[in-house]
């Protein structure tokens, strides 16, 4: 459906920063529109069924310890399956489940026994969590600011839990193996993961933009409508132009900084993610095994573990990424000693490389960027916040509010 020739608000990009700036809008009565490119709303969260299996656009999670996750999404009706808090770390040929003991006591022992360099390094570990997940955020964000690594290792949890355990997580949350992530971005996230869970819901990630598209009238969406210009006051598409009183690029990093050429936003992290089936699951517990120092693996998961409904038929569906674009073949072995099955075993499935998959976060860490560029357009995204699911939400609801400022000074706000 095209757009009218006339709107309150349009809102460029059905990513989740886009539909949540535009659910509150709608919300507090503006007439709002959507646009995007794509035929189905989500953004970067994008999911295909190959052969029956569920597959999204890269192994992508949904964190329930991130706030706007939690207040704004219907989480019942994701039907969400769950992966347990943790991991496994293969070290000289075994396995060793790392755990949060809290939500899995029963791998207590396991999470001990673990090469992680002892008690100490453990109790350190233990220290670290507990100050990311409790301590305000108000004293997180004003701690002194250094790169991840830097954190770590001034909180003391030793080399071989930075080799074995964190360097290798964090390379599959933050996409980066340097660890230069800012270290108060890395305070967020711990954060999210002490006070959360992980799942995935029953019909994929792209179900959590559907879920908000959802809350739109049908004649506010318009997906399959490629823009091509935006003003303050009007928003050109390949079908024609539509005068509006506000405008919102929700658009990823890229498309962004072409509509808005004083925007600078970019997304330079990438991730290749290899999909395999086999006949069944080496392990049945859902856990992500972490890639081993000098490996190509990032991490590699049975993702039907935790969410039965990817699979059509029992089978078991695995999640191998690398940070750099690889060829199914050359990580072919590495996934199978990850999983513990011969390489005959694994039958491809698919392959998917993500550009652009997210921005850095490298310090100084740009928290909370303008959204209210004046004239009437506004921009919004993770690329305005923080690079997650989180960040992205959060800025389309700082979006919507900063737009109901402009059109009904005094009101209340969403």
């Amino acid at each position: 459906m095209p757009l009218p020739p006339r709107a309150e608000v349009v809102v460029v990009g059905a990513g989740l920063a886009g539909l949540s700036a535009a659910v509150r809008l709608a919300a507090a009565g503006a007439e709002v529109h959507v646009v995007d490119a794509a035929d189905h709303p989500g953004g970067r969260l994008s999911t295909q069924v190959v052969d029956g299996f569920t597959v999204d656009r890269g192994f992508q999670v949904l964190n329930t310890g991130y706030p706007r996750v939690a207040a704004d999404l219907d989480l019942a009706a994701l039907d969400l399956g769950w992966f347990w808090t943790g991991a496994v770390v293969r070290h000289d040929g075994r396995e060793h489940r790392v755990v949060d003991p809290r939500k899995h006591p029963t791998a207590v022992v396991d999470t001990v026994r673990a090469p992680l360099g002892g008690l100490l390094h453990e109790a350190a570990i233990g220290l670290f969590s507990a100050r990311a997940g409790y301590a305000p955020v108000e004293r997180l964000l004003a701690a002194p600011e250094r790169t991840a690594e830097q954190a770590l290792r001034a909180a003391r949890v030793g080399d071989a839990a930075m080799e074995r355990f964190f360097r290798p997580f964090l390379s599959g949350v933050l996409l980066e193996s340097g660890l230069e992530t800012s270290s108060r971005y890395l305070d967020l996230v711990w954060r999210s993961f002490v006070r959360g869970r992980i799942g995935l819901p029953a019909r994929g990630m792209q179900a959590v933009g559907e879920q908000l598209a959802d809350r739109l009238p049908a004649a506010a969406r318009h997906w399959g409508t490629e823009v091509t210009g935006v003003a303050g006051d009007e928003v050109r598409t390949t079908t024609g132009s539509t005068r509006a009183d506000a405008v919102v690029v929700a658009t990823d990093p890229g498309t962004a900084s072409r509509l808005l050429p004083p925007v600078g936003a970019s997304a330079p992290r990438q991730v290749t993610t290899h999909l395999h089936v086999l006949d069944t699951s080496p392990r049945g517990v859902p856990l992500v095994v972490l890639g081993e120092p000098g490996g190509q693996l990032v991490n590699s998961v049975v993702v039907s573990d935790a969410q039965p409904a990817y699979s059509p038929d029992g089978r078991a569906l695995v999640a191998s990424s690398t940070l750099a674009p690889t060829r199914e073949a050359d990580v072919r072995e590495e996934v199978a000693r990850a999983q513990g099955v011969a390489a005959t075993d694994l039958e491809h499935l698919t392959s998917v490389t993500v550009t652009g998959a997210q921005p850095a976060a490298v310090p100084p860490l740009q928290h909370r960027r303008p959204v209210d560029l004046g004239g009437g357009l506004f921009v919004c995204g993770d690329h305005r916040d923080t690079p997650s699911i989180q960040g992205a939400m959060a800025s389309g609801a700082r979006t919507a509010r900063a737009v109901l400022r402009r059109l009904r000074p005094g009101a209340g706000q969403a």
